[in-house]
C-alpha cells in the first residue's frame, strides 16, 4: 500500500488527481499543468513535498559517516548552509541526489522520496560502529514548498523569522503557531522561494493559511515540467546508479581533494573516459513532445536517448534532456529524436533551457 503524506486528505477533497509516485499517493494536478506551472512562474505556487526523506545525524562521529558517503565536501559548511551533493555507490554510479544541512548541533539530509528507504540502508551499513545516531523523521514531519516570484512577500508574517533575510542555499531554524520549524531557500523550480519543515500535525494549518495568502496548490506534473525547463535533474530519468556525476553535469559536487569516499576512485576513472555519453539539452522542431526512452539519430544510428522531455509552458518549445555519446555534445549539432514513430529535427541547445534573473549565488 502506498503511503500518505499528512495532506493527503486535504489533496482528495481540494480535487487533487492522485497517482502513485516514489511508493507514495501524491497529487499530479489540480486544475490543469500548464495553469500551476504559470502560477509558479508568474506569482506562487504551493507544493506537498512531505514524500521527501528527511534524515537527521547527531553525534560526534557524524561528519565522518558524511563525509564518506557524500561527494560534496561537508566540512567546509557552516552553520546555517545548506549544499547539494551525490550518494555514489563503489563504481560512480548515482545511489541518490541529497541535500545536507549543517547546524550548530547536527546535520540534516533531504533524500529522494523513491531512495528513502535505501539510503537509511547504506547509511546504516557504513555507519560501522562510529558515534553517529541516524533519525528518519519522514513520518513526523511535513515539508511544504512555496515557490515563484511573490513567494517570499506572500510567506512574510507567517513565521516568527524573516525568511527573506536567508541567503540562497541557506537554512534556519524558527517557529511557526508556537512550533519549531526549519525554513531553507533551495527549490526545485527554478524560480525562488522556501520550504518549510514543520510536525505532521500542523500541515493541514500551514498549507491552508499559505493558500489563504494566495499560493496556488500544485502537483506533480507542474513540478516536473517547472524542473526540466530549469534542467534539473530527476533521480530515475537524468540519473542512476548506471550514471556518474560527470556524465550528469553534476562534476561541480564532486570534491576529489576532500579525501577518500565512497566511489572516488570510480569517480576519479570515469572522469577522464570519453566514451561515456553526457546530459545534454535538446530544442525540437514542432510541438510534440519526446518522452523518456526516445532515441536520438545522427548519420543513421542512435547516438543516444532521451531522459525527460515536454513542450515548455514558458518557452511554448518542445524541450527534452538526453544522454548523448560525448561526439555529439556541442551546442548547435543537429540530430533527430524519433517521437513514437515520427522524425523530429532536433539541435543541441545550453542548460538551463529557462532561467530567471538571480540576484544571489548558490553556495555550493
Amino acid at each position: 500500500m502506498a503511503l500518505r503524506t499528512p495532506l493527503y486528505d486535504w489533496h482528495v477533497r481540494h480535487g487533487g488527481r492522485m497517482i502513485a509516485f516514489g511508493g507514495w499517493d501524491m497529487p499530479v494536478q489540480y486544475t490543469s499543468i500548464i495553469e500551476e506551472h504559470q502560477a509558479v512562474r508568474t506569482a506562487a505556487g504551493l507544493f506537498d513535498i512531505s514524500h521527501m526523506g528527511r534524515l537527521t545525524f547527531a553525534g560526534v562521529d557524524a561528519l565522518a559517516l558524511l563525509q564518506q558517503v557524500y561527494s560534496n565536501n561537508a566540512a567546509t559548511m557552516k552553520d546555517g548552509q545548506v549544499r547539494y551533493g551525490l550518494i555514489c555507490n563503489e563504481r560512480g554510479g548515482i545511489r541518490d541526489d541529497v541535500l545536507v544541512y549543517r547546524w550548530s548541533h547536527g546535520w540534516t539530509m533531504v533524500v529522494n522520496a523513491s531512495n528513502r528507504v535505501k539510503i537509511v540502508n547504506w547509511l546504516t551499513q557504513h555507519k560501522a560502529g562510529r558515534a553517529v545516531e541516524i533519525t528518519d523523521q519522514t513520518m513526523t514531519t511535513c515539508m511544504i514548498a512555496v515557490q515563484g516570484p511573490q513567494a517570499l512577500a506572500l510567506c512574510q508574517g507567517l513565521i516568527e523569522a524573516d525568511a527573506g533575510q536567508l541567503a540562497y542555499y541557506h537554512a534556519m531554524r524558527t517557529r511557526y503557531r508556537g512550533h519549531t520549524c526549519v525554513v531553507s531557500r533551495t527549490g526545485y523550480t527554478g524560480e525562488d522561494g522556501i520550504e518549510l519543515i514543520a510536525p505532521a500535525e500542523q500541515a493541514v494549518e500551514l498549507w491552508t493559511e499559505l493558500v489563504s495568502r494566495g499560493a496556488k496548490p500544485c502537483g506533480l506534473g507542474a513540478r516536473d515540467t517547472l524542473r526540466l525547463e530549469a534542467a534539473m535533474p530527476l533521480y530515475g530519468h537524468e540519473l542512476s546508479e548506471e550514471i556518474d556525476p560527470f556524465q550528469a553535469g553534476l562534476g561541480w559536487a564532486v570534491k576529489l581533494d576532500k579525501g577518500d569516499f565512497i566511489g572516488r576512485d570510480a569517480l576519479v576513472r570515469r572522469r577522464e573516459d570519453a566514451t561515456l555519453p553526457r546530459r545534454v539539452g535538446l530544442e525540437l522542431a514542432g510541438r510534440r513532445a519526446a518522452r523518456e526512452g526516445s532515441t536520438v539519430w545522427r548519420d543513421g544510428r542512435i547516438i543516444g536517448r532521451v531522459t525527460s522531455g515536454t513542450v515548455t509552458p514558458t518557452l511554448h518549445k518542445a524541450i527534452a534532456m538526453a544522454y548523448l555519446e560525448p561526439a555529439f555534445t556541442a551546442i548547435g549539432t543537429l540530430c533527430t529524436v524519433d517521437v513514437r514513430g515520427k522524425t523530429a529535427e532536433a539541435r543541441v541547445v545550453p542548460l538551463p533551457f529557462y532561467q530567471r534573473p538571480r540576484k544571489e549565488t548558490a553556495c555550493r
